[in-house]
């Protein structure tokens, strides 16, 4: 699957990257890639659905969300749509450049909705 091959070239690219995992619609977990227990990226990934899913209603007169920062004393969370049905969250540590971050994350986004 090539979804894996761009969730580690994201981690890997991103300066303390924990992971990142492609989610369906309903927040199930497509593929991960992390530095931490997968289980941690599964757990993330079904509550960013929740997040989403309320940003998206919230906003919705303003446009498709494209991501989203949350920010937290260690860590920060990056989500982002792919397209309608998929999404991608991508955890990295307080120290990783957002703006570099952000720049990954897009290029991720992007080739994930080549091969969906």
């Amino acid at each position: 699957m090539p979804y894996q091959s761009i969730l580690k070239k994201l981690v890997a690219s991103t300066p303390d990257a924990i992971g990142a995992i492609m989610v369906d619609w309903e927040g199930e977990a497509v593929q991960e890639y992390c530095h931490c227990e997968p289980y941690q990226m599964r757990f993330t990934a079904a509550h960013q659905g929740i997040i989403l899913s309320r940003f998206k209603a919230m906003h919705a007169s303003q446009g498709m969300v494209e991501d989203l920062v949350i920010t937290t004393t260690t860590e920060r969370l990056i989500i982002g749509c792919i397209d309608q049905e998929y999404a991608l969250a991508m955890n990295v540590g307080r120290s990783c450049p957002m703006g570099l971050a952000l720049h990954h994350f897009r290029i991720a986004i992007e080739e994930l909705g080549k091969e969906i």
